[in-house]
């Protein structure tokens, strides 16, 4: 690069996974513009023509994409460079490679580019035989092809390169650097005799599908520019999520440019992060659709605050707030699928005629429990009447400040979670450390337990404004952020939903150091680390300890190592309904009952039975679990009521013994035999009920000591609710000392199988574990 080239300083499009669309990265050059970036280095890995296939050329179609590229680049006052990456299977030495190098570049350069890079970065450091006759190293080799390519361009005015070793254009001392200081540039400085460039990769997340980062561009001193020619930020794979990282950057360097002014500009994270949102809220508002089309042409200019002038200098519209709407371009590449612009169905026609009721008689909004009382006190009401505690998202609307702050704190940097994350994560490890003060056999002072029963609230409330938050990015007009930003919200929302069970549970519910099937301390002693695998004084890359706030939560629950319980993947339609899953209260009994006769009459016919005693059904499938261990039964609810329960016994073979004591007796005494008015189908459900009761194989229950039952609705479309109900269940199990868990399936039992299967439910338990005949067993080790 010449001495005197200005400082290069905007977006390196360099992650693995599905590159841009044409109509991103032009919204993206108008961002640049309007916030004073100049560069774009154009360097998707999955791009084919790009690493892979670099020998081939463009395609006559490809060609007109990239030209279009690059002039809307120039009229944004923006630098185009593109690079190329030969490395994984370059022949150094090879002159018929040297000339397919040289074709390739020349295509670009004839399309108007003027900027290259070469890179060699992320390759296998080995060289070919022929390669190591010709050239002394592995850089002798990587420095003579460029040092070709770079005369063979004319020398151009910039020109980068990335040795496999990251030392030119570098990243830091880590590849995701926490901070880049003076010092350490300095002595890079003095190794290679001049500047290098930064390939920043701060935000990018394509290394972690859990994680998303939101924050703003922090831990580089402004003073860095006079060691440098330039930084490069490399960011979020999904495009929306770059919003914030973007806007913050061009004030990082725009604090830097009144710097070399003496002027008196310092710049400070959290100004640039509060600035940065004001702008995003509106623009989180606006009505667009997935891939970055106005939904109305035009329709924010009349909102919008800020002016920027257009490349013909007329002022007009920032590019960001009321841009003409692009051309219809595909909206993602050939080689990868298109989510829906929008979705035509929600959780099918029950959830619609379920709104349209709610329409006319809206649920109350979230309440939350007083400090000092038990949390996840029940709802009641039958279902189609509106749940106490509950809301539900109608319409597409906007979302609030302290949600956009609550959803960047979640997401905040890799190596430093937001304020609202590190609430929820001190909390959560509070409350579990904590939490012999209110367990079954617990005699501690009242004042106490009201301690933790009052941060218990706090937590919950927490968990509530995140299932809030999804409810609303989902109900969002700006379809482009909804899709971008939607696993990542969804996941959260469902290992909230667990926790937040999870914290329920623990109220009075959790065994003491008494206990002879094992006790809170020994089980969380075994599990829910957080530390990752970080060394006294060494920092680690953020991959070493993946999922985010996620993952952080998930490894606080007891059966955090269990990854198969919380990795599924989001549905194709984005749903706003709003779900709670808590321990069951004995108010919810009618409920339950209601749902499972419902369930029967639906694939087991038997109208008459039920008709003649309603209970039979409930009795038979819940009744001795809710009577004799309702510390492990979970509900499901929704804005309609309860949708679905499991249940769970923690010890069978004691269980069994209690059941013949005083369940069965009870139920006999409630449909006696004598007397005429027995339907001969009851008489089958009480012979039913007893041999429900069987005896298991002391090699069954040595491994697998518990047992349990998960029922819902059909209309239970969204599978990831039905699997945070079980795993909220598998926790409270774990957390009282159980090793294993198996569920007793008939072959001849089709409709429940198939139900099973639809809810994975199956795929869940076989993670780790085997299956025999009729039953099918997980381990929760």
């Amino acid at each position: 690069m010449e001495e005197k080239s200005p400082f290069l300083c905007g977006v390196v499009e360099g992650f693995y996974g599905r590159p841009w669309s044409m109509d991103q990265r032009k919204v993206l050059f108008q961002w640049m513009q309007h916030w004073g970036l100049n560069t774009y280095l154009y360097g998707p890995k999955d791009d084919l023509k790009h690493r892979l296939l670099w020998r081939e050329v463009y395609s006559p179609e490809e060609e007109g994409q990239l030209r279009t590229l690059i002039v809307e680049a120039e009229s944004r006052g923006l630098r185009f460079v593109y690079s190329l990456s030969p490395g994984q299977d370059i022949v150094f030495s090879s002159s018929c490679d040297l000339t397919l190098l040289k074709r390739k570049l020349r295509q670009v350069s004839d399309l108007g580019c003027q900027a290259f890079a070469i890179l060699f970065d992320d390759i296998d450091h080995s060289m070919c035989q022929a390669d190591s006759e010709a050239f002394s190293s592995f850089a002798h080799a990587q420095v003579n092809v460029t040092n070709d390519m770079y005369r063979f361009l004319g020398e151009p005015p910039v020109f980068l390169f990335c040795p496999t070793e990251y030392c030119v254009i570098w990243t830091g001392n880590k590849v995701i650097s926490r901070k880049l200081s003076v010092d350490c540039l300095a002595e890079v400085e003095s190794v290679l005799r001049r500047p290098p460039l930064i390939w920043d990769n701060l935000h990018a997340n394509d290394y972690d599908s859990r994680r998303l980062f939101l924050g703003p561009f922090k831990g580089r001193e402004t003073g860095l520019r006079s060691h440098l020619r330039g930084l490069l930020l490399n960011p979020n794979c999904e495009f929306e999520a770059n919003y914030i990282p973007l806007h913050t950057l061009g004030s990082w360097y725009r604090a830097g440019e009144e710097e070399r002014k003496d002027e008196d500009c310092e710049y400070c994270p959290d100004r640039a992060l509060s600035a940065a949102l004001q702008d995003w809220m509106e623009e989180l508002n606006q009505p667009l659709q997935a891939g970055r089309q106005c939904s109305r042409a035009d329709q924010r200019s009349a909102t919008s605050t800020f002016r920027s002038k257009t490349p013909d200098g007329s002022e007009g519209p920032s590019g960001f707030r009321g841009a003409p709407a692009v051309a219809k371009l595909p909206v993602f590449p050939l080689n990868s699928s298109s989510p829906p612009t929008s979705p035509t169905k929600v959780n099918g026609e029950r959830e619609g005629q379920d709104v349209d009721k709610l329409r006319a008689n809206p649920p109350c909004q979230p309440n939350h429990q007083p400090p000092g009382s038990r949390p996840g006190a029940p709802s009641g009401g039958s279902r189609g009447q509106k749940a106490q505690g509950r809301g539900l998202c109608l319409g597409k609307g906007l979302l609030s400040e302290s949600q956009v702050r609550l959803l960047v704190g979640l997401h905040y940097l890799p190596h430093e979670h937001g304020p609202s994350a590190q609430k929820l994560l001190q909390d959560l490890t509070w409350l579990k450390s904590n939490c012999d003060l209110v367990s079954s056999n617990s005699k501690k002072a009242p004042l106490k337990v009201d301690e933790w029963r009052g941060r218990a609230s706090r937590f919950l409330s927490l968990c509530e404004d995140i299932a809030q938050l999804h409810c609303s990015v989902v109900g969002g007009a700006n379809r482009a952020v909804l899709y971008d930003l939607y696993p990542y919200v969804w996941d959260l929302r469902n290992t909230a939903l667990v926790a937040k069970a999870f914290i329920c549970w623990l109220d009075g519910r959790v065994l003491g150091d008494s206990s002879t099937l094992g006790s809170w301390r020994n089980c969380f002693h075994l599990c829910g680390k957080t530390t990752g695998v970080d060394l006294p004084g060494v920092e680690s890359e953020p991959w070493a300890f993946k999922g985010g706030v996620s993952g952080e939560v998930q490894m606080l629950l007891p059966i955090g190592s269990s990854s198969e319980l919380f990795s599924h993947p989001p549905p194709l339609f984005p749903t706003s309904r709003l779900y709670n899953v808590r321990p069951y209260h004995s108010k919810d009994k009618v409920e339950l009952y209601r749902m499972v006769r419902q369930l029967h009459l639906r694939t087991q016919g038997g109208q008459e039975s039920t008709c003649a005693h309603p209970d039979i059904i409930g009795d038979r499938c819940l009744g001795p679990c809710l009577a004799l261990c309702p510390e492990y039964s979970f509900i499901l609810e929704d804005e309609l009521g309860v949708c679905g329960c499991v249940l769970g016994i923690q010890d069978v073979r004691s269980f069994a013994k209690r059941c013949q004591a005083t369940w069965l007796p009870a139920m006999r005494d409630k449909y006696p035999t004598k007397g005429g008015n027995t339907h001969p189908n009851v008489q089958d459900l009480i012979q039913m009920m007893e041999e429900d009761q069987g005896e298991y194989p002391d090699s069954l229950l040595y491994h697998f000591p518990s047992q349990l039952r998960l029922d819902a609705l059909p209309e239970l479309v969204d599978v990831s609710v039905s699997r945070t109900l079980l795993t909220a269940l598998l926790t409270a199990l774990k957390a009282n000392g159980s090793q294993g868990v198996f569920c007793e399936v008939q072959p001849t039992d089709r409709q429940r199988l198939e139900f099973l299967t639809k809810m994975g439910f199956l795929e869940i338990l076989r993670g780790e574990a085997r299956s025999r005949e009729g039953v099918v067993l997980g381990r929760l080790l």
